[in-house]
């Protein structure tokens, strides 16, 4: 059976027209609360959830977002791939405002947020070597590609903890570090995507330099919305054509993470973790 194919908008991506059969969906999970409910229906043919991470009207911030909870609800609505959307902030002077990078590494900054559903007597070491789906990515840079855009296939996102923005001092380290892209949520949706066997990419639309660039003006939330108004409308373009795109039968592995990476004896788990756990770990447990 085909699962569905969950859809992240991020900042100024909140809803996604052209949905049949629309029903929007609001439950809690076993890590509380979604940010917002979920839409669920059909996008060129295919089963879709779309969830605004931040909730509608940008209520909740990066260090805020329940993300075990998020990501749980969109297994818990039978999806087995995650396409995000996000804004970024680029790191080098050849990836500019207005284009697309579909980042394929990380590096984590954040520090104040749940990261894992494996915790309270129940430990899992999945493999984040490759911490996105690689026919996932490729359905991403080709519908971006097929749109028009200017698109940087494979690059590493710093995830930084936010809300603020950096400091200079922390936008030229990154940049020693050979990073691509600055944002605020990728890389926790990827840990938890990968845990809850989900394939995993996303689409980064670049606002700004971040604040190294001398000749630019430092980042703000003006110059970030304003170029906000138009990746929105190439974001919809785009998710509708990479979920045309994204093959069912993909054999990457993301689907199967689990199978060797939960250590814990199985007569030490109680049943309450083991309640907890069954829209993640169920058949493993």
């Amino acid at each position: 059976m085909t699962g569905r194919i969950g859809i992240v908008g991020g900042s100024g991506v909140y809803d996604l027209s052209g949905i049949e059969d629309l029903r929007e969906e609001r439950f809690g999970t076993p890590f509380g609360k979604p940010s917002d409910s979920y839409f669920t229906g059909k996008l060129e043919g295919v089963p879709v959830a779309f969830f605004p991470r931040h909730g509608r009207g940008h209520r909740f911030s990066p260090s805020e977002i329940n993300y075990r909870a998020n990501i749980c609800g969109f297994k818990m609505l039978g999806c087995d791939a995650i396409l995000s959307a996000s804004a970024v902030g680029s790191l080098k002077e050849a990836y500019a405002p207005r284009h697309v990078v579909v980042p394929d590494q990380f590096l984590d900054r954040t520090r104040h947020r749940a990261d894992t559903f494996f915790t309270d007597g129940v430990v899992a070491h999945v493999s984040l070597a490759d911490p996105v789906c690689p026919a996932a990515s490729s359905a991403l840079a080709d519908a971006s590609r097929a749109g028009g855009l200017t698109v940087h296939a494979g690059g590493t996102y710093v995830c930084m903890e936010g809300p603020q923005f950096s400091t200079r001092a922390e936008s030229n380290l990154y940049r020693t570090w050979g990073a691509d892209v600055i944002g605020m949520t990728n890389l926790t949706e990827a840990r938890l995507a990968r845990e809850a066997e989900m394939c995993y990419a996303t689409l980064a639309f670049i606002t700004d330099y971040d604040c190294w660039h001398d000749e630019e003006e430092d980042v703000s939330v003006e110059a970030v919305v304003k170029v906000l108004r138009d990746n929105a409308l190439a974001a919809r373009r785009v998710m509708r054509e990479a979920i045309r795109r994204l093959d069912p039968q993909r054999a990457c592995g993301c689907r199967n993470a689990l199978a060797n990476a939960i250590l814990t004896d199985p007569k030490t788990i109680t049943e309450a973790a083991r309640l907890r756990l069954k829209p993640i770990a169920g058949k493993y447990l």
